[in-house]
């Protein structure tokens, strides 16, 4: 509250001197009026929506992935010997880990995201700035204030407003810029096809089969990690069903020992009771 107090007696202070002052001449703009009809803004908005949802789903995939890692585990943790439940726990780690890396990648403060928007958002405030300064030298502005800005203002006539001057020279000169951009490309067009007619480029088929290249080796590698994981997975499963079979079997063997000496105490017991008739009858 301070703060918006504050900037409002600033305000009132710094137009208050502007227009003490007679021959200084003041203009202000509506930024947020501009950027809603400025295309190119639109269109790189739209550009930057499309990427943040791409790099979104994305991360919503590694999240997925990572939580079924983590259940898959949950479920089977009983049945795993210690050495690979570490080993799935590592997995797990370095999914995190992967997970973490490509949120900062996306959404860092250094991130694409970051660079992006200033890669599509700049040319287009220097578009305004450009069309601001020139009508600003034309009509002889000392001041070109921003309305949507921090500064308050507490009263604005229509007349002083530039906006739609900045918005129609903006659009003049963006005509312009595509007709020069065209004929430009036609030529850098026609150009490309004369070189590419006088000879092939050695250096950059050697660039495009040393990446073909690169790309295959780390394939390999990655699908040759994957197989000895999936075979060491699999040498552990059959080392723990060996185990279990071998219970199995010592667990009937000594059922088997039990039944036999039981039979064996049965059947002397029966011999005796036997012997002991035979005496009893003589």
């Amino acid at each position: 509250m301070a703060k918006k107090v504050f900037l409002v007696w600033i305000s009132i202070l710094f137009v208050s001197n502007i227009f003490a002052q007679k021959p200084q001449r003041v203009a202000y703009i509506d930024m947020e009026y501009i950027l809603e009809n400025v295309p190119d803004y639109q269109e790189a908005s739209s550009q930057l929506q499309t990427k943040v949802q791409k790099w979104q789903e994305k991360i919503a995939k590694e999240q997925r992935e990572l939580e079924v890692l983590k259940t898959d585990l949950s479920n089977e943790k009983a049945l795993l010997t210690k050495d690979l439940i570490e080993e799935r726990e590592e997995d797990i780690a370095i999914k995190t880990e992967e997970l973490k890396k490509t949120q900062n990648k996306y959404f860092g403060t250094e991130g694409d995201l970051f660079k992006l928007r200033k890669q599509l958002v700049k040319p287009v405030q220097d578009q305004i700035y450009n069309a601001i300064q020139d009508i600003a030298k034309k009509r002889k502005y000392d001041f070109v204030l921003d309305k949507s800005s921090d500064l308050i203002m507490l009263y604005t006539n229509d007349k002083y407003d530039i906006s739609d001057l900045v918005l129609k020279s903006i659009t003049r000169n963006e005509k312009q810029k595509q007709v020069v951009e065209k004929r430009n490309k036609k030529q850098a067009a026609i150009k490309a096809k004369q070189e590419q007619a006088k000879q092939p480029n050695p250096e950059l088929q050697k660039k495009l089969e040393e990446r073909a290249a690169k790309k295959k080796e780390l394939q390999d590698k990655i699908e040759a990690q994957k197989a000895e994981r999936a075979k060491k997975r699999e040498e552990q499963k059959k080392a723990i069903e060996a185990a279990r079979k071998k219970k199995l079997e010592e667990r009937e063997a000594a059922k088997k020992k039990i039944a036999e000496k039981r039979a064996a105490e049965q059947k002397a017991r029966e011999e005796k009771q036997l012997e002991e008739q035979k005496q009893q009858e003589k």
